[in-house]
Parts: C-alpha cells; sequence; structure tokens
C-alpha cells in the first residue's frame, strides 16, 4: 500500500526519506487519532456499553485499527471491559462472547460535554423558580417516561420479571443496564447513566428513580451506589421474598392440623 506525502506549498522539492515521517504527517496523525478516539469516548457516553464490532462499524473503522484505538484508551483508564454478562442481555448468537466496552469513572469525567452544563442550568433555574418540589416532581416525570411499559409486579412471584423490564426500560434509555442474582435478592446494575454531571448537583434524579421503583416492584429497594457520587455503576438492590408455602392437603384417613400459636419459651 502506498503512502503519498502530500508536500505544502512554498515546501520546496523536499520528500521524506522512505520509512520516515515529517512533523507534519506525525503531528497530523497524532491529531486524527485523539478525533477518532474522542469519537469512541462520545459514542460510548452515548450508547455504551458497545463490541469492538459496532464501534468499528458505526465509525467506519477497520477492525485493526479499532482495536488499536481501544487499546490506546483502555491504557489510558478511560474505558474498560464491561462487566460478565452484560452481552447476554442483549442477545448473541452462538461462538466465542464478544468483549463489551464501557466508559470507567475517570473516562466519563473527562467527557463533560456543553449540554450537561446546559442541563445543569436550566435545573438550577427550576429550582430557583419553584423550588425543590419543581425538581423533585420533574424528577420523577422523567424516571416514569423511562419506565411507562413496565408491567408492575403483583406478587412475590413477579418481582423478578419486573426487575428484568425495568433494565430493559432502563438500557433503551441509554444506562447500559444488567441484573444479577445476589444472595436472595437481585440487583439491578446501570453501568452508564446519562445525567451523571448534573444528578451530582440534583441528587432528587437518582432519589425519583429509587421511588419509582420500589412501586413498581412492590417492595423496598435500597440503592447501594452511584455513579453520581463516583461509583463505577448505579447498583440497586431487591429483595426477592419467596411466596409462602401452601399447607400441605390432609391425607384421607388423617386429622387436620389445627392451626398452632407461637408462644415464648419458658424455663
Amino acid at each position: 500500500m502506498r503512502n503519498d506525502v502530500v508536500l505544502p506549498s512554498g515546501s520546496g522539492n523536499a520528500v521524506p526519506s522512505a520509512g520516515t515521517a515529517s512533523p507534519q504527517t506525525t503531528a497530523g496523525a497524532e491529531q486524527h487519532d485523539g478525533q477518532t478516539r474522542d469519537a469512541v469516548l462520545n459514542l460510548l457516553v452515548e450508547d455504551g456499553p458497545l463490541t469492538a464490532g459496532e464501534i468499528g462499524e458505526r465509525l467506519g473503522i477497520s477492525a485493526a485499527g479499532v482495536r488499536r484505538h481501544l487499546d490506546a484508551l483502555t491504557s489510558a483508564g478511560d474505558i474498560e471491559v464491561a462487566s460478565t454478562g452484560f452481552g447476554q442481555r442483549r442477545g448473541r448468537g452462538r461462538g466465542r462472547p464478544a468483549k463489551w466496552f464501557q466508559l470507567t469513572p475517570e473516562g466519563r469525567g473527562k467527557m463533560r460535554h456543553a449540554y450537561d452544563d446546559l442541563a445543569g442550568a436550566a435545573m438550577r433555574k427550576l429550582r430557583d423558580l419553584g423550588g425543590h418540589d419543581a425538581v423533585a416532581e420533574f424528577a420523577r416525570e422523567r424516571v416514569e417516561r423511562i419506565v411507562a411499559d413496565v408491567s408492575p409486579s403483583t406478587d412475590p412471584v413477579t418481582v423478578a420479571d419486573t426487575v428484568e423490564e425495568i433494565a430493559d426500560a432502563l438500557t433503551g434509555a441509554g444506562y447500559a443496564t444488567n441484573t444479577r442474582q445476589v444472595g436472595n435478592g437481585m440487583q439491578i446494575c446501570q453501568h452508564h447513566c446519562p445525567v451523571a454531571h448534573v444528578a451530582t448537583e440534583f441528587p432528587e434524579l437518582c432519589e425519583a428513580e429509587t421511588a419509582v421503583f420500589t412501586e413498581l416492584l412492590g417492595t423496598h429497594v435500597q440503592r447501594l451506589a452511584t455513579i453520581a457520587n463516583g461509583d463505577c455503576a448505579c447498583t440497586t438492590h431487591v429483595p426477592i421474598h419467596p411466596p409462602p408455602e401452601s399447607p400441605p392437603s390432609p391425607q384421607h384417613g388423617t386429622s387436620q392440623a389445627l392451626p398452632t400459636t407461637t408462644r415464648k419459651a419458658t424455663r
């Protein structure tokens, strides 16, 4: 493959020797690499986690180029591989599981955008005009729109299904969410938060999520961590209570047991 060097006007006829890049060429390549890596980070902010294949397809980069940029961003501490099992929620065929890449807290901190400042200014103005109640109402309406299609849990048996529906709704809204079993409960893990910078100043956004999750699930949930507080993910614990066991039906020829009353033992 030829790598022709385009000479700037007024540069004379001097041509860099084969295998040697001119300072201008090197600087241009570094600038292009920086722009491409910024584009990768922006893509992960909006839609992450993503696989290398998805990144390459959406940015028009070869597989080798994607790997080079991902390696550089990983070395810089800006991105990391998402938790095991995330890809299973997105549906994959057979074969070797693909790696899903997401921003690290450090990488997320570098991605402050103008719209973060604009959103923060709008929230501050809303608070000035309507006070805390106006902010809380806005935050709640926002979450309710995200989970509008989630079916509320009606009994302990359906809690797990509602948890999965909540995770799917959050992922669709850009929160890159998966779930995991932990002891006698489940955890909703949001690996990205589109409003993390704003939520740092306005915790009402996080509080509204917790309140709406509690109502949909019909059980008290506990927020264990938030990206807004510097954690790697927003983690919500949902207790799963097993349904009460039905009393055994009396066998033929035996008398039915009378209800028992629990008493304190005496010594």
